[in-house]
């Protein structure tokens, strides 16, 4: 049935969108179904601009699922952006632990400083003054100067190009067609209720936009979009084929002293997993490792053996197979440059990454 009606609605000519007119119905529908999120302020509320910002930066790559959690964490732990400045780094880096994209909180940190050192802890309201902040990118600037202050601005995320791709029936496929749905969406920019407007978007993408197959017979734009006149909105956005990713390999040295601690080491503040804490492990590379090439790095000399099966992760570029190789060391062993030995009982206060948590769990299964 639902084909029959998709074929029914298809047109040889696409509608232009009436700005005007769809802002309207859009935000009608907003005003009736807007999500109810634990960083949207109510609509007899003003938005907090360091509750945007927050949800912002965690949302990046994030599930709105996955990162509601932290966000609430991160509010009763450090209710304002002064308090969040005055927190040690490695606290925000272990109660960002399980988020991933890690350098979003270093940033996180740097900007909170930032502020309140430059801003005296105030948000920007311009664009170009929230892009100067560390971690603030176009979007993110874009999403506070609209949601938190409402000025005319166009917060482009994965929800509003699929909805502006559609309504322009935008052919070049995603990411090239990044800055044609940037312009596209410029136009559509509402001077009236922008933060509204822009949460919309995101809520209308979120809800019936969806990827694949699209509720286009609940949509509020239904009539101006182009992608529906023409019968292609299951087609659009056009995506370029992705690359397989390559998978690279190393050897995660599971160290235990004589009174049962685990030797951890910090990551270089810059690169992946920067700052984070970590099992020691050799280089990851696509090739398998020999005894003799991942010896000589292993923290220390000890009678090394392997634990049963790998560890598997998934990162935005590659997977990732760790081996985990245990030793045991004597005790008063001195950690090398950059390690610490820490109890079994206080690793949830360390900053450790989800693929460093799967090695611990890991090497405790199988008897490391």
């Amino acid at each position: 049935m639902e084909e029959s009606i998709s074929t029914a609605h298809a047109s040889s000519e696409a509608p232009q969108p009436d700005p005007a007119a769809l802002r309207q119905r859009l935000l009608q529908w907003y005003d009736r179904h807007a999500r109810r999120l634990p960083w949207r302020a109510l609509p007899e509320e003003v938005a907090d601009p360091y509750h945007v910002w927050l949800s912002e930066i965690m949302l990046q790559q994030t599930t709105v699922v996955a990162a509601a959690p932290y966000f609430e964490a991160f509010l009763a732990r450090w209710p304002r952006v002064e308090e969040l400045a005055a927190a040690p780094l490695d606290e925000v880096l272990t109660a960002w632990a399980g988020l991933g994209y890690y350098a979003r909180a270093r940033n996180l940190h740097k900007c909170a400083q930032s502020l309140v050192a430059e801003h005296g802890g105030r948000f920007p309201q311009e664009e170009a003054a929230l892009q100067a902040l560390p971690g603030i990118g176009a979007y993110t600037a874009a999403a506070i100067a609209a949601i938190a202050f409402d000025r005319p601005a166009a917060p482009v995320d994965g929800n509003w190009e699929r909805v502006i791709a559609r309504l322009f029936a935008i052919e070049t496929p995603l990411p090239p067609a990044k800055a044609e749905i940037r312009e596209a969406a410029a136009t559509l920019v509402s001077p009236q209720r922008p933060g509204d407007f822009a949460q919309a978007m995101m809520d209308l993408g979120a809800i019936l936009c969806l990827p694949g197959r699209p509720k286009c017979l609940l949509c509020p734009l239904a009539e101006d979009c182009a992608a529906y006149a023409l019968n292609r909105e299951k087609e659009l956005p056009a995506r370029t084929p992705k690359a397989a990713k390559p998978t690279r390999r190393g050897i995660a040295f599971w160290t235990i002293d004589a009174q049962g601690r685990l030797l951890l080491r910090r990551r270089p503040e810059k690169g992946l997993l920067g700052g984070m804490m970590e099992v020691p492990s050799t280089e990851w590379r696509g090739d398998h490792w020999s005894e003799a090439e991942a010896l000589p790095q292993a923290p220390f000399p000890a009678d090394w053996r392997a634990l049963p099966g790998q560890v598997r992760h998934t990162f935005t570029h590659f997977h990732l197979e760790l081996e985990v190789w245990a030793g045991r060391i004597e005790s008063g062993a001195s950690p090398p440059p950059g390690s610490l030995w820490a109890e079994p009982d206080e690793l949830d206060k360390q900053a450790l990454p989800s693929v460093m948590r799967k090695v611990i769990s890991h090497a405790l299964k199988r008897g490391g």
